[in-house]
């Protein structure tokens, strides 16, 4: 069975291999390579610096000021997403009437396209066309903020509408993990005098953890980004209050047409997911639950 085992593996695995190399590894080591460089894209040849550009963004007001807004939102966007999904998740599992319905309605901008989304949104919080503005005027609020041209503000209704975006799918993540536990673990919960919220605590999220815990590392990572809905809304405005790592790096490259310093940004932010992914991971590990 064994005999000549490889002369068969080594074909099969020859081509995935080439085409990891090709399109995966290498444009990963070029990248390294291009942020030792200062280059502006128009110079096959690109001059070597080595690590002048990771010393500059040591030094640059601006990458900490984006960094600090990265921070800002991968500290609250899980928690908030995942406390509103477990809560939605919890509801539609209890025999709600019309939960299906509900499931569709409360999932369906996961479906949209971000760009649309951030483009709905900026009708919403618009500050003379905007349904939100109105409706706070119907309540007596006469003079509504400007939520994306105020700075105060426009942090935090960004990361509004990622939480409209994305709750949802964790909803239906959770649901799917609530409904996959065997009643009868309930039932002798129920039977030794168990309240709803130590059922919840003590059988359903232990039996969800690793649900919950791959939906702490997705989301975190999503925070690192935030590209598509803040270029679409604001681009970083105003003042640079909503700027982050993604949109500096793309000012960096295509406006600033420095693709070295861009490229040492683009790296500096693979190491810190990297070492995030890692953390995370090693943070939420628990014994794992088996039913």
């Amino acid at each position: 069975m064994y005999r000549g085992k490889y002369r068969i593996i080594v074909p099969f695995l020859f081509l995935p291999v080439v085409l990891y190399l090709t399109f995966v590894l290498y444009p990963y080591l070029r990248a390294m390579y291009i942020s030792l460089t200062r280059w502006r894209g128009l110079t096959p040849n690109p001059e070597f610096t080595g690590l002048a550009n990771f010393a500059k963004i040591l030094r640059d007001q601006y990458f900490w000021n984006a960094l600090k807004h990265n921070i800002i939102y991968l500290v609250t966007l899980p928690i908030v997403i995942i406390a509103i999904g477990l809560f939605m998740a919890f509801l539609l599992t209890q025999g709600v009437r019309l939960g299906g319905f509900y499931r569709i309605v409360f999932f369906f901008p996961q479906v949209m396209s971000v760009v649309a989304i951030g483009v709905l949104w900026s009708f919403v919080y618009h500050p003379t066309l905007g349904i939100l503005n109105a409706f706070l005027k119907l309540l007596g609020i006469q003079s509504p903020p400007v939520w994306l041209g105020d700075p105060a503000f426009a942090l935090g209704a960004l990361g509004g509408v990622v939480v409209w975006q994305a709750v949802g799918f964790y909803m239906v993540l959770f649901i799917a993990g609530m409904e996959s536990i065997p009643i009868t673990l309930y039932d002798a919960a129920f039977i030794d005098g168990a309240t709803q919220w130590q059922l919840f605590w003590r059988v359903t999220l232990p039996l969800l953890w690793d649900t919950v815990r791959t939906a702490v590392i997705f989301l975190a990572i999503g925070a690192t980004s935030m590209f598509t809905i803040v270029q679409t809304m604001t681009e970083g405005k105003p003042s640079r209050a909503t700027d982050v790592l993604a949109i500096y790096l793309y000012e960096s490259a295509f406006l600033n047409s420095e693709f070295g310093y861009a490229t040492a940004i683009a790296v500096t932010m693979f190491l810190l997911v990297l070492t995030l992914s890692v953390f995370l991971m090693r943070l939420t590990q628990r014994e794992r639950v088996e039913y």
